[in-house]
């Protein structure tokens, strides 16, 4: 049986062996005379509390040794006549004894047989002891077992010689009487006398641990309860007491010796059915006999080395073994003490033999077989109690094991935890009722480690958050210091690794994704960190990407780590990596990037606001001609796409786009506050004034009164003149916004190339990533510049004709007089203004706004003949003059080659070319092409009665309008007598 323990407690050291003992540096001192003096070696001790129960003051741990020696030599002695015999490695052990039962004697034989041999300690992997070498070895003479126990015991030769003669006096009076039959202390104390000890003192020591050891077995923790009625426990508790204060006679027939046996035995034969017991129960009650049994099992640990079993243990098991029938111990309750005690020493010698931690979990083992066999109450009551025990020494160093292990002491690591998950497992499984009820949903060794994972992750984590701060701390004053989320980032990156090459593989016997819990863990504390970090920021600075970039390095790090280690799990990892919501860094810095662009946006906004109510456009602001506005908006631009770039963010690519849409809408901005208010070609062409009939000196009158006319007038005059007269929108004034327009147009394509350039310069920037969509880059301001020059091209050339001309085209040419109201007045003064633009419009606009003001020439010398009002009347002689005058003005603009392109100027005056044969064509052939066209227009409506028809858009010499106007215009009486006719227009006075 002891062969059985021993192989499943220490099998596996031989064969497995993967845990190494810590040298002691403290020698082995040699030993005395008598080896209850042995000098035991000092280890740092930490307290752990007897999960059997605390005996308070009654019995100290000398009294239980002592007393628990004195069982183990009755239940051997009663067992036969004949001792067992022990002798060294070195020689064969033959044991003769006589069985206590037929059934016990073959399995001690089958035990105690067996020679010890240098195979069997090497595959024990257990060390040689010093009581090998001291007892075998140098000495010659060979002892019993008992005499290898009585030294592991520290029981003294006296003592022991003591012991054994009284038990020859109790078998004398009691032939054959078993230990479990009698109440051990009683009979020694009725057969030792005072003469057996040295002194007094030390024979009344004697009788008072005796009596302590009577009144704790039947009274204070006795087999079974004590009947309240049953006044025996008082009486025997008052005789104790007074024998404690003063030494009771104790010879055979003395009336209180007889007193005292009768109560002891009227209590220890006491059973549960009432009936009076053969077997004596007086040292098997809860805790009594585990403290008492632990005592023995404690003498297995050599005396000189006590982290080391020594090499007999089969035979002490056995010997022990003879002891069970009056502690009330079985295999259940031996193999629980044992665990207890292997535990304990490990813990109370410094922790640094690995095998008894090794051996207690396979104790630990058996003991989860027996609780879940058994369901006894008490038993179950003290494996909870021990377990629980076990359980909280594991978990304080389980709960930060990154406190406790390291590389060094990494292997310990595995068997704390399995003792840890053992004991969890049978308090849940085997002794939770509430586990029974929902058995299939949990898993107790993995939720054991999980916790222990997250816990010592959190307090890590906690642990670097302090290092962190105190180093913040100490390095305020220095300068370019690394912001605290980035080195913490680092800390935990290197915590996370760490775990993953140290702890992980450990851990991943009992928890399949036990390094993912971990990085799972470790992204919770720190994303918890960021998030307060990120709630308090409000602009992208250099530490706050620096942060940011810091914690997407950490992320993906433990991402990739979690997803490494549970590759190949059932789930892939998925439920690991849904404890890990991204932290969105990139996200963050992205949003951040578009505040501080909204930010930039909205300053140039306000920027362009402020300045633009304060620009001139003066000409000689400086020697390009274009607004100082126009030179900083464009630099600021510049300026913000180079702090952009400058910005130590990974997503430039992703942003561009949003950067170059507001600075396209500002600069978009800035076109249109530009051109607001300068006009357009509508502006300044005068309302067409309506249909009159010349009037030619004295003959003829308009077919409106004089105050219509006046009226109509007014309002043209009106209307001329309702631009803002202020100087910021004079000819030059608009000269310089046409060249700001230009200047913005071409500084866009500058800014398009170096975007194209920045992107290319940036490591994270693929060619895909702006290949596509540059060139529809600032498309808005692009577009608007363009469209802005046009308008002011238009509205400045228009001006120039129908405003600052008005004088010398609208209210001169041809007025009253045809031959001496010729164009040249008008040629001189737009000269003068031909050379402001020329000297002030920039290059590459300066043809542009010339051929506007050409077309603006052109529209009003149509006016003028067409338009011009009742002051102005044409014979035919007058069309020489006409064409004469518009070839002088075609003429200006050709410049003998240095003006505009002929075929333009060509193209441009087709219309005039074609209205101007109208004036040298007789009147009744004009009256007839008037007809011809009416009637084309309005049908055969039209024969009865000729509509007067309205005012064209264009003029066209197959237009009834302009036809009707050239008539309208003719001093003549064939046309005079034709308009009053058809529209009741007057005829000659």
């Amino acid at each position: 049986m002891a062969q059985i323990i021993r192989d499943r407690v220490f099998g596996s050291f031989g064969g497995s062996r993967r845990h190494s003992r810590v040298p002691i540096p403290i020698p082995i001192p040699e030993p005395e005379p008598e080896p209850e003096r042995v000098v035991m070696p000092v280890y740092p001790v930490e307290d752990l509390p007897n999960p059997f129960g605390d005996l308070g003051p009654h019995l100290s741990d000398s009294d239980l040794r002592e007393t628990v020696y004195e069982i183990l030599v009755g239940a051997c002695r009663s067992s036969g006549p004949k001792p067992l015999t022990y002798t060294p490695q070195s020689e064969k052990i033959t044991v003769d004894r006589n069985s206590q039962s037929s059934s016990s004697s073959s399995s001690s034989l089958s035990s105690l047989q067996r020679s010890l041999t240098s195979s069997a300690k090497k595959a024990l992997g257990l060390k040689q002891t010093a009581s090998s070498k001291r007892l075998g070895g140098s000495s010659k003479r060979s002892g019993s077992v008992f005499e290898l126990m009585r030294v592991q015991m520290r029981v003294s030769e006296q003592t022991d010689t003591r012991i054994r003669r009284a038990l020859l006096r109790v078998a004398a009076g009691q032939l054959g009487r078993k230990i479990e039959s009698m109440v051990l202390p009683l009979e020694l104390l009725q057969h030792f006398r005072s003469l057996d000890f040295a002194n007094q003192q030390e024979y009344e020591a004697w009788q008072r641990r005796n009596l302590k050891v009577l009144e704790v077995g039947l009274m204070v923790y006795p087999h079974m309860p004590l009947d309240r009625k049953d006044t025996a426990p008082q009486q025997l508790r008052k005789i104790i007491r007074g024998a404690l204060e003063k030494p009771m006679e104790t010879g055979k027939n003395t009336e209180t010796m007889q007193v005292l046996r009768s109560l002891v035995m009227s209590l220890a034969c006491r059973s549960f059915d009432g009936t009076v017991s053969d077997t004596c129960h007086w040292a098997d009650g809860f805790p009594l006999n585990l403290r008492l049994y632990q005592k023995l099992l404690e003498s297995c640990f050599d005396l000189n080395e006590e982290t080391s079993i020594i090499e007999e243990l089969d035979e002490v098991l056995e010997v022990m073994k003879k002891t069970w029938v009056v502690l009330g111990i079985n295999q259940i309750l031996h193999n629980l003490c044992f665990a207890w005690v292997l535990f304990h020493r490990y813990v109370t010698t410094g922790q640094v033999d690995n095998d008894l931690l090794f051996a207690a979990n396979n104790l630990l083992a058996e003991v989860q077989q027996d609780a879940n066999a058994t369901k006894d109450p008490s038993y179950l009551k003290i494996v909870s109690s021990t377990l629980n025990a076990i359980l909280g020494w594991t978990e304080r160093r389980l709960l930060a094991y990154r406190d406790v292990f390291n590389t060094g002491n990494i292997e310990s690591m595995q068997n704390i935890v399995s003792l840890g998950v053992l004991s969890a497992k049978v308090l849940v499984e085997d002794i939770s009722h509430e586990y029974r009820r929902k058995r299939k949903e949990v898993d107790v060794a993995r939720d054991r480690v999980d916790t222990y994972i997250r816990s010592s992750i959190r307090t890590a984590f906690a642990q670097k958050l302090e290092k962190v701060g105190s180093n913040k701390r100490l390095s305020k004053s220095q300068k370019n210091r690394i912001p605290t989320l980035s080195v913490l980032a680092t800390e935990v990156s290197e915590l996370a690794f760490s775990e993953k090459d140290i702890f992980g593989p450990v851990l991943k016997r009992w928890h399949p994704f036990a390094t993912g819990v971990a990085m799972a863990t470790l992204h919770s504390c720190y994303g918890d960190k960021l998030k307060q970090f990120v709630d308090g920021i409000s602009e992208l600075t250099p530490d706050t990407v620096q942060v940011l970039k810091a914690a997407d390095k950490l992320e993906k790090d433990l991402v990739q780590i979690a997803v490494e280690d549970s590759v190949d799990s059932e789930d892939g990892g998925k439920s690991i990596i849904q404890e890990m919501p991204p932290f969105e860094a990139e996200a963050v810095m992205a949003e951040l990037a578009k505040a501080w662009i909204r930010t930039r946006l909205d300053r140039l906004k306000e920027w362009v606001d402020r300045n633009l109510q304060l620009e001139v456009w003066n000409p000689q602001a400086n020697k390009e001609r274009f607004a100082p506005s126009a030179i900083e908006v464009l630099r600021i631009v510049d300026e913000t796409l180079e702090a952009f770039f400058m910005l130590p963010i990974p997503m430039h690519p992703g942003l561009i786009p949003e950067l170059k849409t507001g600075l396209d809408r500002c600069l978009q901005y800035y076109v249109s506050k530009a051109k607001t208010g300068c006009g357009t070609r509508i502006t300044f062409i005068p309302t067409m004034p309506a249909l009159t009939r010349c009037s030619a000196g004295s003959k003829f009158h308009g077919v409106f009164k004089k105050k219509e006319r006046s009226h109509i007038n007014q309002r043209r005059k009106s209307q001329v003149g309702s631009t803002n007269g202020d100087g910021s929108f004079g000819i030059p004034q608009l000269c310089v916004r046409i060249n700001t327009l230009q200047r913005i147009r071409m500084e866009l394509g500058v800014f398009e190339k170096r975007i194209v350039a920045h992107l290319g310069n940036l490591e994270s920037t693929q060619k895909g990533d702006f290949a596509n969509g540059m060139g529809k880059m600032f498309e808005l301001s692009a577009s608007d510049c363009l469209e802005g020059i046009q308008q002011l091209c238009e509205a400045t050339a228009y001006k120039v004709v129908f405003h600052e001309l008005s004088h010398v085209l609208w209210d001169g040419l041809y007025n009253v007089d045809a031959p001496s109201c010729r164009i040249e007045p008008f040629l001189q003064e737009l000269e003068q203004f031909l050379e402001i633009i020329s000297s002030t419009v920039h290059d590459r606009v300066r043809t542009r706004l010339i051929t506007d003001v050409m077309k603006a020439s052109f529209d009003g010398f149509l006016l003028v003949l067409l338009a011009g009002g009742p002051s102005r009347s044409f014979t035919l002689r007058d069309s020489n003059i006409i064409e004469e005058d518009f070839k002088f003005l075609t003429d200006l603009f050709w410049s003998n080659g240095d003006g505009l392109p002929a075929d333009l100027i060509a193209k441009l005056s087709t219309t005039v070319k074609d209205i101007l044969p109208l004036y040298r064509t007789d009147t009744d052939s004009l009256i007839e092409k008037f007809k011809r066209a009416t009637l084309e227009n309005y049908g055969s409506s039209a024969k009865s009665h000729l509509p007067l028809p309205p005012t064209s858009n264009e003029w066209n010499s197959n237009d009834p309008n302009t036809l009707l106007r050239v008539l309208c215009h003719r001093n003549d009486e064939t046309a005079a007598k034709f308009l009053k006719k058809t529209y009741n227009l007057p005829t000659k006075l």
